[in-house]
């Protein structure tokens, strides 16, 4: 689901800025798009209500992440008491964001995708074009830090309850 669907309060601006923050810290060129998906019929009947989605747009063909735009997907659980749907990035009682289980990077050109990179067995990237392993380095320092983000958040929210 696209990350501008998400929004229903400043928390969850500030949770969604953060991730883009975070992007944009190890690839400063890339130009954030909260809106990676079309708003059609064909579109919302795969829509997946546990996704939070968002790409980034190269200023051109970049030969070191042989891609053009990374289609970040980010895997969430719905925070405790919360059921999952639209506007799943934040309780609205308690400010809790959900937990992250999992990152599917995406590495595209205008005629399909050249890799992904998941954070699920080794979190290499596999496909036909692969990034440089410098590239590769910074997406799974960037995966850790999503991880950390997120961890710290649901931790914040547990003590301010308490």
């Amino acid at each position: 689901m696209n990350a501008a669907d998400q929004v229903r309060s400043l928390a969850q601006a500030q949770a969604i800025a953060s991730v883009a923050a975070l992007f944009r810290a190890h690839f400063p060129d890339a130009r954030a798009n909260l809106t990676p998906w079309r708003d059609d019929p064909l579109t919302r009947a795969f829509a997946e209500q546990d996704s939070l989605d968002l790409s980034f747009h190269l200023p051109g063909w970049s030969p070191r992440s042989q891609c053009r735009s990374f289609l970040l997907q980010l895997r969430l659980q719905p925070p405790p008491g919360l059921a999952a749907g639209p506007g799943l990035l934040a309780s609205p009682s308690s400010g809790e964001r959900p937990r992250l289980l999992g990152v599917t990077v995406r590495g595209l050109t205008y005629e399909s995708e050249r890799w992904r990179l998941a954070t699920v067995g080794d979190w290499q990237p596999t496909g036909s074009h692969l990034p440089q392993a410098e590239v590769a380095q910074k997406l799974q320092q960037f995966c850790r830090e999503l991880f950390d983000l997120f961890a710290d958040s649901t931790t914040a929210g547990h003590s301010e309850a308490a």
